[in-house]
């Protein structure tokens, strides 16, 4: 036996019935040869890491666009605190830990710089609309490795298509339609709103756009008066839940449910939608659909011209603005832009001072 079949034994020993095994993944889009020492979603898992759009979440904004402290979430550090959660449960369940760390991992590379106010610019500007766990699938599917996308799983592909929720979408108890085919990919969309809602409140504290006694009375009563122990709680209630139910799906109990969105409402309205936070998103409103038109009048300079033969203008152009960090959207607006000032040469007459 190869390393890597003595590790998918041991996944049939020690896993639940449950759990999605790596020698039984529905497979990859092209087939290709096995890896001796790595199961399969243990390889996906490596995969995503080493993609650039995974680097590059470092400077997305989660919440407060380019803050200026040292210790607010960006969308990376996001990602890594919803695979810590993911993995915890997973363990407990006896699921599968490298496939929920790989959805995990992925399931936020399609973000548009700017956080969600990105999002909702992208969603007007193209015809065909945008969702950003579309085209996170995109990015793993088609963009990565020179178009040639990662091959990941169909296991990874689905926990990542199905991670969403909105701003009202259920974290647990959705229809069958809307929530991952795998446990696993379940854990990691009850996992994605137990960090953000824990990691959003206390970058707003920090921010000084919230106190910590002005979250709603059910939250504070239910989930607990600070970040860790709400996190505590919420991972204690989803397990606990869920081996109650039979383990048939992830589960939460109706007074945590109720509690975890009643905080993400409140947020919505106290910080995501807060004038003081949206006064800067609306100038990256105005970023990003400047370089839409821009980009749009010179694409042989920024598209792929693979893209556009084959999807269209409107689809390169998504592609190169959803793929943009904070940092390059604002540095090629200017460059697209803002006037630069004229720095010479200037006629001799007017060097002189009986030229002025």
């Amino acid at each position: 036996m190869t390393i890597r079949e003595q590790l998918e034994a041991r996944e049939l020993e020690s896993l639940a019935p449950q759990a999605a095994r790596a020698a039984a993944t529905k497979g990859r889009m092209r087939p290709e040869p096995e890896d001796p020492i790595r199961p399969a979603f243990q390889r996906d898992r490596d995969r995503i890491i080493h993609t650039k759009a995974f680097r590059r979440l470092k400077h997305k904004t989660q919440v407060f666009f380019s803050p200026a402290g040292d210790h607010y979430r960006t969308r990376l550090t996001h990602t890594l605190e919803v695979s810590q959660i993911a993995r915890t449960i997973a363990k407990v369940l006896r699921l599968h830990e490298e496939l929920t760390e790989a959805i995990a991992l992925g399931h936020d590379l399609g973000h548009t710089p700017f956080g969600h106010a990105g999002e909702r610019v992208l969603k007007t500007l193209s015809p065909s609309g945008f969702n950003h766990y579309e085209q996170s699938l995109r990015i793993v599917d088609v963009l990565e490795h020179d178009r040639q996308g990662l091959n990941l799983t169909w296991e990874v592909r689905d926990g990542i298509a199905r991670h969403s929720k909105g701003k009202h979408g259920l974290p647990v108890g959705a229809p069958p339609e809307h929530r991952a085919s795998t446990m696993e990919g379940q854990v990691a969309r009850v996992a994605d709103i137990v960090a953000y809602v824990n990691h959003d409140v206390d970058d707003a504290i920090r921010a000084g756009l919230l106190d910590e006694r002005a979250l709603p009375a059910t939250a504070r009563t239910v989930l607990g008066g600070s970040a860790s122990e709400r996190i505590g709680r919420m991972v204690s209630d989803v397990v606990r839940e869920t081996l109650d139910g039979g383990t048939d799906e992830i589960r939460m109990s109706g007074e945590m449910l109720e509690a975890t969105l009643a905080l993400r409402d409140f947020l919505f309205t106290e910080v995501y939608e807060n004038a003081a936070a949206m006064a800067e998103f609306a100038k990256a409103e105005g970023i990003l659909g400047g370089l839409w038109e821009r980009v749009q009048k010179q694409p042989e300079a920024f598209l792929d011209t693979r893209t556009i033969e084959a999807e269209g203008l409107d689809v390169a152009t998504q592609d190169f603005i959803a793929g943009m960090t904070d940092r390059y959207a604002v540095g090629l607006f200017e460059q697209l832009v803002i006037p630069k000032p004229w720095v010479g040469p200037w006629p001799v007459s007017e060097r002189s001072p009986a030229g002025r």
